[in-house]
Order: structure tokens, then C-alpha cells, then sequence
């Protein structure tokens, strides 16, 4: 079975890099090599390159693997934590 490669709108690219930038300075604060972090994740130091760069292409357990690492998988959690839009649908609907 082939593999789809993961694509993302444009105007997301710099939502990813953005997290991969957070990921790469994280890492950098903490004066871990990425040879370093790449080993205590089980990763290739390519799939960490490929994570500060934040590329979609990466699995989400990879990502998490290096959060880990840094001592931030809580942060995790934050996603989709919020649902603001979700809670908005779902009282109009209770309004029905």
C-alpha cells in the first residue's frame, strides 16, 4: 500500500514552521545537540531536521517522541484543547 504525501493549504506552511521553529529554539535552550535528541526519540536526525522544519510530512508520534524529550509532552494536550468553534456549533443547535 503507497503512502500519501501529506499536503498542507499554503497559508498554513508558516503555522508548521512556526511549531518546528518553537520545537528547534526548545531544544537549543536546553543545549541538547540533534544528534542527542534524535537518539532519545528513536528517531533519524533527519526526521528531527525534518520536525524544526516542521514539515506535515512527519508523524504525529515523531513529533511527540521529541516533545517528550524536551520534557514538554503535556503540551500535546493543548491541541484542539479549546474548541471555541465546536461549542459555538453546538449551541446554536441546542437553540433549534
Amino acid at each position: 500500500m503507497a503512502t500519501r504525501k501529506q499536503s498542507v493549504f499554503p497559508k498554513y506552511d508558516k503555522v508548521l514552521e512556526q511549531m518546528g521553529e518553537n520545537i528547534k529554539m526548545a531544544r537549543k535552550r536546553r543545549k541538547l545537540t540533534m544528534i542527542q535528541v534524535a537518539e532519545r526519540a528513536d528517531i533519524s536526525r533527519s526526521t528531527l531536521h525534518l520536525i524544526e522544519s516542521g514539515k506535515p510530512s512527519v508523524t504525529m508520534g515523531a513529533y511527540f517522541n521529541v516533545l517528550r524529550v524536551l520534557g514538554l509532552q503535556d503540551d500535546i494536550l493543548k491541541l484542539a484543547a479549546d474548541d471555541i468553534l465546536g461549542r459555538k456549533l453546538q449551541d446554536i443547535e441546542l437553540l433549534h
